[in-house]
């Protein structure tokens, strides 16, 4: 497997702003990019509307991205799925999870792509 520590592909830079390695299975190799120290969030606001059977029923209200770094020429940042899309931002981009390779006990072990 090889490993990518945000290094460039055709010209073009990777980093992993997620706290999981991503392994991307593109056909001929498998690309590891492991978590570059920063994990980009989305703030949240969980507030309780009810209970059913006395158990907590709760909604979540999403505020903004957090913990992106300033854009910069050919770096694209990866992020999770949520974070993605609650950004405005074109230089993001996220694993595809619906297109993915999956271990015996449905674990993903890799993605074929991202989804922008």
């Amino acid at each position: 497997m090889e490993k990518n520590n945000n290094v460039k592909l055709n010209n073009v830079e990777l980093i992993n702003l997620t706290p999981h390695d991503i392994i991307v299975d593109n056909g001929n190799d498998l690309i590891k990019y492991p978590p570059s120290g920063i994990i980009a969030r989305v703030e949240s606001k969980t507030e309780i509307i009810g209970s059913i059977n006395n158990i907590p029923i709760s909604t979540i209200k999403y505020g903004d991205p957090i913990n992106i770094p300033p854009k910069k020429e050919n770096t694209i940042y990866i992020v999770s799925s949520l974070v993605r899309s609650l950004s405005k931002r074109n230089d993001l981009v996220s694993p595809d999870t619906n297109n993915s390779i999956r271990d015996e006990k449905g674990r993903i072990v890799a993605v074929k792509g991202f989804i922008k």
